[in-house]
């Protein structure tokens, strides 16, 4: 099952690449003078202005004030205040903050405080030939028309090859997985390099631990959860999907892997990460189940999908207009799939499991379900690995037993030399007669 999830993995990026490869480092050697970059550095993108559908700057300005305050007082806000960052979190960050709130959401500042090796370090320390070949070979892929991406000795890239080097000597046992590359390139492109890594190592290690694996065992797990849930919200997409042949892995890594920066518009894209980022993997499925209901919800479009090809074909064909990020997102938070919800039917998956399925066991607690989980946790062990100073203890004493009041010897008009002779027990014989009138002898005897 891992080695068919792997290969899916392949074709599916190796058919995305080949359907963006326009303008890629061999065609396109550097941005020209009629080449204008939009808003978010894509070259010849139409996003330069604010459609009639965007909200207006003077909305993205309150919008950002509001998250200037909430980031000065973090901790006040995420421990009484997290209902106003999960909304907002809805309403989405403004590009220019996104460099300050995504390291807070997810909590990687943290991490690099409680890390014991620094990412200069990792970086400048040379990595495994085998992986360094392999994410040589991958960089030229990761948003090609993207300002950053289009020179292959440009800073993006350098910065790009650097980063997900340094993940393959943090976590060796792991390695590299092609997804990780548009994780970290959307990463890249809002935050300093050093910033991007620790983002990347929470999204890989909290958030979805288990998807960047060798064995990839938690997307095998949450694609059956998955079809469980398009069979409970979708009943008959999922009876089409089923009778087409059209499992989740041919679909599902492509999403979930790679937070569907290849699928959906970019504006979108950072919409669906700002609220990944505050309520966890359950937005995940969220979005692919609107993305199913957009594809295949009405008889009209499965009837126009009469095979595995025309159904994977509508899966990513679903026009533009109906994946514009305010539409889609108001969609996409409507779904009616709790985190509980998600974790009961996580967990009879999980007993349904195949017990020979190759690989370990997926752990679906070690999962966190968002920022407010994750700043719980690193609150938590804040505390338990503090120096406090020890607390002087009162330790109280058992009473001693009662002793019998002792009795002053009569020693009236007798003689010590008497009294010592007329005691019990043989005569107890004494030092010199030099000595007896001695402190030491008075201590010993009395």
């Amino acid at each position: 099952m891992a080695q068919t999830l792997g290969e899916d993995l392949v074709l599916s990026s190796e058919l995305q690449d080949d359907s963006s490869s326009l303008g890629s480092d061999s065609e396109l050697s550097g941005p020209g003078p009629y080449r204008q970059a939009d808003r978010y550095g894509f070259i010849g993108g139409n996003s330069a202005e604010l459609g009639p559908g965007q909200p207006s700057a003077d909305l993205i300005r309150q919008r950002e004030m509001k998250w200037v305050e909430m980031t000065s007082h973090w901790e006040k806000t995420m421990s009484r205040r997290y209902k106003k960052v999960k909304m907002q979190c809805r309403k989405g960050i403004p590009s220019a903050l996104r460099a300050r709130c995504w390291p807070l959401l997810c909590g990687a500042q943290m991490c690099r405080n409680n890390s014991p090796g620094t990412y200069q370090e990792l970086a400048a320390a040379p990595g495994d030939p085998q992986w360094m070949e392999t994410i040589g070979r991958d960089l030229h892929r990761q948003f090609p028309l993207h300002e950053m991406f289009v020179s292959p000795q440009g800073h993006g890239q350098q910065g790009l090859l650097q980063i997900l080097k340094a993940y393959t000597l943090y976590r060796p046992e792991q390695g590299y997985c092609q997804a990780q590359g548009p994780v970290a390139a959307v990463l890249l492109m809002h935050l300093p390099p050093e910033e991007a890594f620790w983002c990347l190592v929470q999204i890989c290690e909290v958030y979805l631990p288990g998807y960047y694996g060798p064995h990839m065992e938690a997307v095998q797990l949450d694609a059956e959860v998955f079809m469980a849930l398009l069979r409970r919200l979708l009943p008959r997409v999922y009876q089409h999907l089923q009778q087409v042949g059209v499992g989740p892995l041919l679909y599902l890594p492509e999403w979930f892997l790679c937070l569907f920066t290849r699928s959906l518009p970019f504006p979108t894209v950072l919409r669906i990460w700002d609220a990944f980022l505050s309520e966890g993997a359950k937005v995940l499925f969220r979005v692919g189940l609107t993305l199913m209901r957009l594809a295949l919800g009405t008889v009209e479009q499965r009837a126009a999908c009469p095979g595995l090809l025309e159904t994977l074909g509508a899966l990513r064909a679903i026009p533009p207009t109906q994946l514009q990020e305010e539409a889609f997102m108001s969609q996409v938070h409507s779904v009616a799939l709790s985190e509980r919800d998600l974790q009961r039917e996580i967990r009879i998956q999980l007993a349904q499991l195949p017990k020979s399925s190759p690989g370990p066991a997926p752990l679906p607690q070690a999962r966190l379900p968002g920022a407010q989980a994750i700043f719980e946790s690193q609150q938590l062990a804040r505390i338990r690995g503090s120096t406090k100073p020890e607390i002087p203890r009162i330790v109280v004493q058992p009473p001693e037993e009662p002793r019998p009041p002792r009795r002053k010897p009569q020693t009236r008009g007798k003689t010590f030399h008497g009294l010592l002779t007329r005691a019990r027990g043989p005569p107890i014989e004494g030092p010199s007669r030099s000595h007896r009138g001695s402190t030491s002898f008075l201590d010993t005897r009395f």
